[in-house]
């Protein structure tokens, strides 16, 4: 019988910052104990002070999930104080944007490293755990990205289907154990992952629409451990861009370049960055990355701008109407 969230002991990766610090905080509210692991020592402390201000207990392990022996003690110091594993969350994530010949070798290979790689040791070290137990779920965080892929993140787009891929492979191999292994599919989610994102395609990056909120994707996490899924889709966009893709895969593809290239990818020209690929960044601690903000900004000056222009227009209308009406009034009475 699987414990309810409030009994549960949860490993997190990449819970320094965006979906996995959400979720950490989500975690803590119900009373679970979460273990966060990511890179940044001072930001991973920084999420569990928030996760114990919230009712649970709370671990931060500094890891690197590209590395086997950062994994293995993970492992060890979350049943050190713990006891026991039940859900561990492959979130970790990291991304290089621009074409693909011009994104450095060295580059696509630590997003693989992290994105691929880490997921393999998470499960590889949480599993055995799961089997003594006889119960435990495996989250992987993927993408709508594994579903289509995504034109200027090649390798990234390339974890993302391999990680669905892994967990179709895990849930073959662990019939009959009580042990679940989900993977989660959301669409564009407004975390700091995009800004700290290494970029090689020479312009700037940000987005105008809205987007998801890390917060919605924790809750379909929690979700999941307490009553697992294989697959979870998340945002009826995401949905229907799978649905489309079967049907008519060569027009969606093309619309999929059209999208990041006009709503990622700027016209203002930018240097070529590794962003945090080879060290943790204190930028953007914080589970949103702040894209929804300025889209609530940009909207709002829209609004104003279209009332003033309204006014500019139809006050001059209004106005001679009521003086009409008035003058009508008085030549009435």
């Amino acid at each position: 019988m699987r414990p309810r969230a409030e009994e549960m002991v949860v490993v997190i990766t990449g819970a320094s910052r965006g979906i996995g610090r959400a979720t950490a905080r989500r975690f803590a509210e119900r009373g679970a104990s979460v273990v966060l692991a990511a890179r940044s020592e001072g930001a991973l402390l920084e999420a569990a002070a928030e996760c114990e201000a919230r009712g649970g207990e709370a671990l931060a392990v500094p890891t690197d999930v590209a590395e086997w022996g950062s994994v293995e003690e993970l492992v060890r110091r979350a049943v050190e104080r713990f006891g026991r594993i039940d859900v561990w969350v492959n979130n970790a994530v990291l991304a290089a944007v621009g074409r693909l010949e011009e994104v450095p070798p060295e580059a696509n290979r630590r997003v693989v490293e992290a994105n691929l790689l880490g997921y393999v040791y998470g499960a590889q070290a949480a599993l055995p755990r799961f089997r003594e137990q006889g119960s435990g779920v495996l989250i992987n965080m993927s993408s709508g990205f594994g579903l289509v892929g995504a034109p200027y993140a090649g390798a990234y787009t390339a974890t993302k289907f391999a990680q669905r891929g892994l967990a179709q492979a895990l849930r073959g191999e662990l019939r009959g154990t009580g042990i679940h292994v989900c993977t989660i599919m959301p669409g564009g989610v407004d975390t700091p992952a995009y800004r700290l994102a290494a970029n090689y395609s020479g312009r700037a990056m940000g987005f105008d629409g809205f987007l998801a909120s890390p917060e919605k994707i924790a809750r379909v996490v929690v979700r999941c451990a307490e009553r697992p899924r294989p697959e979870v889709v998340v945002g009826n966009s995401v949905r229907t861009l799978r649905l489309a893709h079967a049907l008519a895969p060569r027009i969606v593809e093309r619309a999929a370049a059209r999208t990041v290239e006009r709503g990622l990818l700027r016209q203002e020209p930018a240097e070529s960055s590794p962003g945090n690929l080879y060290e943790s960044s204190a930028e953007w601690a914080s589970a949103d990355g702040g894209f929804n903000q300025g889209a609530k900004r940009r909207a709002a000056l829209k609004a104003r701008r279209a009332a003033a222009i309204g006014a500019s227009v139809l006050g001059p209308g209004i106005l001679t109407w009521l003086l009409l009406r008035k003058e009508q009034s008085r030549r009435g009475g």
